[in-house]
Parts: structure tokens; sequence; C-alpha cells
């Protein structure tokens, strides 16, 4: 895809901004703390070369592991290798895909390439609509859509919606972790899943699951895709190199062509991805990052908690669930100030529960036991 091509299809989108010779994609929603800080970035004093600018002028917002709002800078050649590697593990000449994914997120970015660089057909549809059963006629075969779980659960819930989604040749779900329930249920409808795995660094997915596997009971993240290679480091922490790796965050410096992740994983005998977790402690729930620092920081001055962890449980509908663990010796917080603690937090970022418990203890380093934590409140859904 050559850059003028992306580049007006950027704009588009109409969250393209353009700063300096970088293009930045932008959430219109944010709010002013997450404008701040972009545009502090944005103003960085720093010397912008000319062969910065020709790789890695394409600046995607992420939240990375931190939660806060950085920028992951990719360009017209790492996006066209995510294109051709994509096309070829799932045999596709063209992509016509449905769109319900916002183009300032990868997966929904993504899509809008694909279909433009193969000379395929993007149908964007607007979610409450789809989710209110008003659905799209698809009047080709081979379409694809990319969903988060709980857009699929949710989807899931109308019969005729089901009918509609098994007219898909694929349907992606990524985003967070999708939970055992929703895949077995997806499978017994006879949906064409594709579990898959990727990123923002990454161009969107490096590795994918076929439909037919996922039908067939497989519930890993799949192989690796022709333009991606997939290893695991002596830690069982997942390697990324290849062609769609970013050229690095803005506004630092390049990035080698291999990305180390987050995330703790098993390769299995087929070579299929299996991904067991994070090494740091960020929650996603619906799709959204959540640094348990940030809300512990919170809590903690409300000055109703001797201590206090956060921790992400499991959750059927958002994928997993804040909820904040303290000490049960400890005094009973007040609900009101601990309200007003975290009033200024966004509303998804709140504990959704608070959970007393019996068994708390730190190690000599003055560490809790996380794992203890997150079995407990677990243990109480």
């Amino acid at each position: 895809m050559e850059r003028a091509e992306l580049s007006k299809l950027l704009r588009s989108t109409g969250c393209a901004e353009v700063r300096d010779g970088f293009t930045f994609l932008c959430d219109p929603a944010w709010g002013a703390s997450e404008r701040t800080a972009v545009a502090s970035l944005q103003k960085s004093k720093i010397e912008i070369q000319n062969s910065r600018i020709e790789s890695g002028w394409l600046c995607v917002s992420t939240g990375g592991t931190s939660g806060g709002v950085r920028f992951a800078r990719h360009d017209e050649r790492t996006l066209t290798a995510a294109v051709e590697g994509f096309r070829v593990h799932f045999g596709l000449e063209r992509v016509n895909a449905v769109g319900v994914l916002p183009a300032h997120h990868v997966s929904g970015l993504m899509a809008r390439v694909r279909c433009a660089a193969t000379g395929g057909e993007y149908l964007a549809a607007d979610w409450k609509s789809l989710e209110a059963g008003r659905r799209p006629v698809l009047t080709k075969v081979g379409w694809v859509i990319s969903l988060v779980p709980t857009q699929l659960q949710r989807l899931m819930q109308s019969p005729d919606t089901v009918t509609w989604l098994r007219g898909f040749k694929v349907i992606f779900v990524g985003g967070g972790p999708v939970w055992s329930e929703l895949a077995d249920a997806a499978a017994a409808a006879g949906l064409p899943v594709s579990l898959s795995y990727g990123m923002t660094e990454t161009a969107a997915m490096v590795t994918a699951l076929r439909p037919e596997d996922f039908l067939a009971g497989d519930r890993s993240s799949g192989s690796a895709l022709p333009h991606a290679r997939v290893a695991l480091d002596g830690e069982g922490v997942v390697t990324i190199t290849g062609e769609s790796v970013f050229r690095g965050y803005f506004p630092g410096d390049d990035a080698t062509r291999e990305f180390v992740t987050e995330d703790l994983g098993r390769i299995d005998e087929r070579g299929h991805l299996h991904v067991l977790g994070r090494r740091d402690a960020v929650i996603i729930t619906g799709g959204k990052k959540v640094q348990p620092a940030e809300v512990e920081a919170a809590l903690r001055a409300s000055g109703e908690f001797s201590d206090v962890a956060v921790v992400g449980v499991l959750d059927p509908e958002w994928g997993q669930e804040v909820v904040a663990c303290y000490p049960a010796a400890g005094k009973e917080p007040d609900p009101a100030r601990v309200a007003a603690a975290v009033e200024g937090l966004s509303a998804f970022k709140r504990p959704k529960r608070f959970l007393a418990v019996a068994d708390w203890s730190r190690n000599a380093q003055g560490k809790l036991n996380r794992a203890a934590l997150l079995a407990a409140a677990q243990a109480t859904r």
C-alpha cells in the first residue's frame, strides 16, 4: 500500500491529527487528562530527523502496560506486511469487512487497511444499531468481522444475529481474555470464530486460530501468521519479531524488530500459542486497560484502608472485573469516603466490588501474594 493511499484513508477516518510530519490517530472520546497528555507529547522538544518520519510517521494510540496514553509508530511498510500475512494465513484474495471497532483502535484501523490494500469492501456498522438487531445485509461472500469478547457475548443473545454471524467467513475475537463459557457457546452455535493475538505494537494480530480448528475444540490463539515469528524467552514471556513490529514509541528512539511483550505463554506441539496471562498486573475490562497501582493510590488516599490491592477477576461480560481487596482485620471502609476518592477515575477503572480478605500477609520484601488474592476474589464471584 502506497503512503499517499494510506494517508488518504487515515484522513477519511476523522480521527487523524497531523503534527510536524507525524500523523496521530486520536480517540474523539478522550477526556481532559488524556488530551493534556497527548498535547504534551505532540509538543515534545525533539529533533525530528527525516529518517524517523520516513519510517514510523503514523502514531497509533496504545495504553501500553502503563494504562496511560502513548503512541506506537508505524508506517505503510509495517501495515502492508501485516495485511499480506493476514491474507495468506486465511487464504483471502480480497478482504471484505464489516467494521464495528473505531479507527483509532488498531483492530479497527487494520480492518480498514486490509480492505483498501486488497481492493475489498469496508462496511461501517454502528455498534448500537447492530446490538439492537439492525444488521447490514451482506451481498458478497467471504466477509469478516472483528469483535472484542463482550461484543460477541452481547450479539449472541439474539438468535437472529447468531444466524447472521454464521454467514461470515471469519469472526475475529481479541482485545482481551475469552472465557471458556463464551468460546464453547460460540462453537456450539457453529460460529466461525478465530481467536487471535496481537497488539498495537505489532499492527494487530500476529497469531490467529483458523475457524475449523476452533470448531474442533481448539482454544489457543493459533499459529503465527506468515509475516511474524513468535517465541518464548526463558521465563515464558512472549516475544515477537517480524516486519509488522512497530518502529518505536513516539517520541522515543527507533526500536528493533523484536518486541518483548508483557504476556506469558506456551507453544504447543502444533506451534499454537496459548496465552497464560500477563507478567505485570494490568487488568483489561471491556477492552480497556486498568493499571491497579493507579486505582490503589486513589483508594489509599481516602484514608479508609490500612492496606489495599486491586486485582482483575474473570467476568463473562467484561473479560475482567476490577475488584479491590483489603484486610478483614482492619476497619470497615466508609463507602461515601471511598466513592469520593475514586470519583476522579474513569468509570471503568473504579472497583466493581470490595472484598475483605482474612488471610492477608506480605513477604519479607513487602510484596503481596496477588495470586492468592485473585483466587480469593474469584472464589466469591
